[in-house]
């Protein structure tokens, strides 16, 4: 009875587990460039003074759907979607270098580029600032142009490039703020093939449809471990009563 109960629990702190990162593929569906997360179980020994009895199960984000999702045209100067596996260059919120497919860039009142979720763009020189400009523009190499404020329309000048860099040869893994960052530490160096679409974005790779299917299957391995648990408990009541003296 016992184990019966213990696999169950087990078994529900997994689907706990994927239940979790399922929602949050969900609420990240419409995120531009976001990456599903994958989550995987594992057993976990309890070791004992002499023999490792018993085993657990934890369930959690092991890596990412690195599929490509849709790109679309925005027709917005500051938006690009990139191209092949090239990623985008941020500084983290705890200064280190990370890296995103999101590609909806925007300005803050000092110039500074920052992607949607504020992480700060980084360029060939680091932090990207832009300086007041009547247009903006961003070519296929990732370097940014702008047309000063009164300036020659024909005669843009160059500002920065973004420094774009490709995963490939070195794993990188995605954190739990959403940005992916080298496992083996250090910085990946930029990619002169590396190539940006101006002007559209790259939406999720998550299927809302494909999620939701996943969330009732989920749902529905819960509901088995609740049935376990009362049938367990329905057996040891039976077990208590055949042990009572008849009065």
């Amino acid at each position: 009875m016992d184990r019966l109960i213990y696999s169950s629990l087990a078994a529900m702190r997994g689907a706990m587990g994927r239940q979790a990162t399922i929602a949050n593929n969900l609420a990240n569906v419409n995120t531009s460039g976001f990456r599903g997360e994958i989550a995987n179980a594992q057993s976990l020994w309890i070791r004992g003074q002499e023999l490792n009895g018993r085993a657990t199960v934890s369930d959690e984000v092991k890596g990412a759907d690195m599929s490509k999702g849709t790109a679309a045209q925005t027709g917005r100067d500051l938006d690009v979607s990139l191209n092949g596996d090239a990623m985008l260059t941020v500084q983290a919120a705890d200064g280190s270098e990370a890296y995103t497919r999101r590609g909806d860039l925007q300005q803050t009142n000092s110039g500074l580029l920052t992607t949607g979720d504020g992480s700060i763009v980084m360029g060939e020189n680091g932090p990207i600032t832009l300086p007041a400009a009547d247009t903006v523009s961003i070519t296929a190499d990732g370097t940014i142009y702008i047309v000063p404020q009164g300036g020659d329309p024909q005669a843009p000048q160059q500002v920065d490039k973004l420094k774009l860099v490709s995963p490939g040869g070195s794993t990188i893994a995605k954190g739990l703020d959403g940005l992916f960052r080298n496992t083996a530490g250090g910085t990946l160096p930029s990619d002169p093939d590396a190539r940006v679409s101006s002007r559209s974005l790259e939406g999720s790779n998550v299927s809302a449809s494909s999620a939701l299917v996943d969330m009732i299957d989920t749902s529905r391995a819960w509901d088995s471990q609740i049935k376990m648990l009362t049938t367990a408990q329905e057996l040891d009541k039976s077990s208590a009563d055949l042990m009572q003296l008849p009065q």
